[in-house]
């Protein structure tokens, strides 16, 4: 065989990056904007399932080959001999001509970094959601302009540093708990095992984040029982679906007195609308 010009046989599963989504904005008028596409893909290997990966979808093929490459499970391009990406069931099947040696021992020292893309524990949220139904309560816009007002008062680490996301628990426009980290997830689990610790009751309760809304943020979210979710960033297609599902309100790309409701509009009360109206502008999400 050739391996200098050998390629697998790859499927060609490429989906589209977004789609379109209508919110409310801070002056009660409906929009149309772009949500960036989220979905799990699950990687099997030779039938043994490895990892499940948060995606785009843009690449699938490429970003399996990449993550069995840069975790050092295949070193040989020439050992895989199909990449097949079936989105029917979130999936890559990975085929090697010979298998692969110590399965075993590479799996149990795989290290999942404090990044976005990565969701080893997906799954098993994801086979607990139709437990998961909040309540949310009414929150005025005045109080969420106090509570933005007083997030910037922190980030501490940020201010001096940047490279971290931060993430908080609130009550009306008070800041309970504040946590920077190097990933948003570790943050939001911070918090989660403080309310845990302290016996504390969500139902009443904002929760703030800087990173994007996924679907695995919604989900630990309502696993504390906290109805609302602002962000000062984007949404991704799954954490909406996830969000009507479960009756989170989504609040994002919350900046000064702009913001966007993508879930949940009627449990936000329009009593602060700025005086006037200027030129309309989104930033792409982050």
């Amino acid at each position: 065989m050739n391996t200098a010009s050998y390629r697998p046989q790859l499927s060609a599963a490429g989906l589209a990056a977004t789609r379109t989504a209508e919110v409310m904005d801070e002056y009660g008028e409906l929009r149309e904007v772009q949500l960036t596409g989220e979905r799990p893909l699950t990687l099997y290997v030779d039938k043994r399932e490895v990892v499940t990966l948060m995606t785009l979808g843009g690449q699938p093929e490429l970003l399996a080959l990449g993550y069995l490459r840069n975790q050092g499970f295949v070193r040989d391009l020439a050992a895989i001999e199909s990449v097949q990406v079936d989105w029917d069931v979130d999936s890559v099947a990975i085929t090697t001509r010979a298998g692969i040696n110590d399965w075993e021992e590479k799996l149990s020292t795989r290290t999942v970094t404090t990044g976005c893309g990565q969701g080893t524990v997906f799954g098993r949220m994801m086979d607990h959601l139709d437990g998961l139904q909040v309540t949310p309560p009414v929150i005025s816009q005045g109080r969420l302009y106090a509570l933005l007002t007083a997030l910037a008062d922190h980030n501490a680490i940020y201010r001096q540093a940047g490279a971290v996301h931060a993430c908080a628990l609130c009550r009306d426009d008070q800041v309970l708990s504040f946590v920077e980290d190097v990933g948003r997830h570790n943050a939001a689990d911070a918090i989660a095992g403080h309310m845990w610790l302290e016996d504390i009751d969500g139902q009443d309760k904002i929760f703030y984040t800087t990173g994007r809304l996924t679907s695995e943020m919604v989900i630990k979210v309502a696993q504390m029982g906290v109805p609302i979710l602002l962000s000062r960033s984007g949404v991704t297609q799954m954490g909406l679906d996830i969000a009507r599902r479960i009756g989170v309100v989504l609040i994002a790309r919350a900046k000064g007195r702009h913001f966007l409701v993508y879930n949940g509009a009627s449990h936000v009360e329009l009593d602060a609308r700025p005086p006037e109206r200027p030129g309309v502008h989104l930033e792409a999400a982050q």
